[in-house]
């Protein structure tokens, strides 16, 4: 069993930073980051696997970094330059074992989910 804390959301106006953290109860080797929006899907973010593999959504890439320190065992999402569809409910997956890189945004590939940080961009 994997515990999965998030902490950090925020409210922020749009251009604006953010970060939020994911606190792990043991090491996995592939996390993630979702984001559901009310009425909408869950989905995925930014996952990253062993090797420091990361994948994004595409409306992320360069606003958005995945990172984990291990020392710590916390994973991370950097979000920069925030647009107002950025709001939603952000959740962290983990899933023990190696994910193919096409499934890593996948909602399915994951086992273990915490409770969720709601983040708000608006003016």
């Amino acid at each position: 069993q994997v515990r999965l804390v998030e902490s950090g959301g925020d409210s922020v106006q749009p251009g604006g930073s953010l970060k939020i953290s994911c606190e792990y109860s043991s090491f996995t080797e592939c996390m993630a980051w979702f984001q559901q929006a009310p009425g909408k899907e869950r989905e995925g973010v930014a996952s990253i696997c062993p090797g420091d593999n990361m994948e994004y959504k595409n409306l992320i890439v360069g606003r958005f970094t995945i990172t984990r320190d291990t020392a710590k065992n916390t994973l991370y999402l950097q979000m920069v330059r925030m647009r107002p569809e950025d709001t939603a409910m952000y959740y962290c997956a983990a899933q023990p074992g190696l994910i193919e890189q096409w499934l890593r945004l996948r909602r399915e590939s994951y086992s273990y989910w915490g409770q969720g940080t709601q983040v708000t961009v608006s003016s």
